[in-house]
């Protein structure tokens, strides 16, 4: 949570400084990042707004840079790998966002600071403030920084191909059945629904394996689960 007293507005000013690089000019914008809508005072969402933006041309830019040959079918896939729910809020839980930030009663009494909505929301409500600050250099410095180990580890000949795609022809190529995806959930509001899906594999010689995948669409819930069902089978066959 973040805190408004002078000590705690220290410990939130110095985290800033670790993860910018520099002095906050405009600390207005850093607190409206940090604020979520379940808090009193200026919220998060029109600067998640911006920053989504800001967000994905900086990281289409760098795509387009690095893979020369993709099409814009590739590009757009390797795009959702880097600018999706997950993967931002496992970028805002690593840099320590989630304690930062001022959420309301509820949300705290039910970990809000650790939900993958609300770290991925504040991640790019982030790169908005630096946008905002400093103009599109910073923010795309501060964003590229970040995304740096992801940036590198994408393989191209691989990546392309979404998981659910990459899953289905390891299944085929060994053949094996394809898999199940089995919607458990869908909650929430109307506009920001969060899905629960399983992905299911019965292998011929007897086992079974099954992930859970949880995202703000169902599409990108199958793939989730996908990943992590088809990371369990390299490893289990690599062996």
């Amino acid at each position: 949570m973040l805190p408004s007293n002078d000590t705690a507005g220290a410990v939130v000013q110095s985290w800033l400084h670790g993860v910018l690089g520099r002095e906050v000019q405009r600390p207005e914008l850093y607190r409206a990042a940090l604020t979520h809508r379940s808090s009193q005072g200026s919220n998060n969402e029109r600067l998640e707004f911006l920053g989504d933006a800001v967000l994905g041309m900086v990281i289409a830019e760098e795509l387009y840079r690095r893979f020369p040959d993709a099409d814009e079918g590739n590009l757009s896939r390797l795009r959702s790998r880097l600018v999706s729910a997950g993967p931002l809020a496992a970028i805002g839980a690593e840099i320590g966002i989630g304690p930062m930030l001022q959420l309301g009663t509820g949300e705290l009494k039910t970990g809000g600071f650790r939900r993958e909505s609300i770290l991925a929301d504040a991640t790019e409500a982030l790169f908005g403030a630096a946008y905002l600050e400093g103009g599109l250099a910073p923010a795309r410095s501060l964003i590229l920084r970040l995304l740096a180990g992801r940036l590198d580890g994408l393989q191209p000949e691989a990546e392309l191909k979404d998981s659910k795609t990459r899953l289905q022809e390891l299944l085929q190529g060994r053949g094996e059945a394809l898999p199940d995806y089995v919607l458990e959930t869908a909650t929430g509001e109307p506009h920001e629904q969060v899905f629960a899906v399983r992905c299911h594999v019965r292998l011929a010689d007897g086992a079974s394996l099954d992930a859970p995948g949880v995202a703000s669409s169902r599409r990108r819930a199958e793939q989730e689960s996908a990943a992590a069902v088809l990371q369990e089978l390299q490893q289990r066959w690599a062996r």
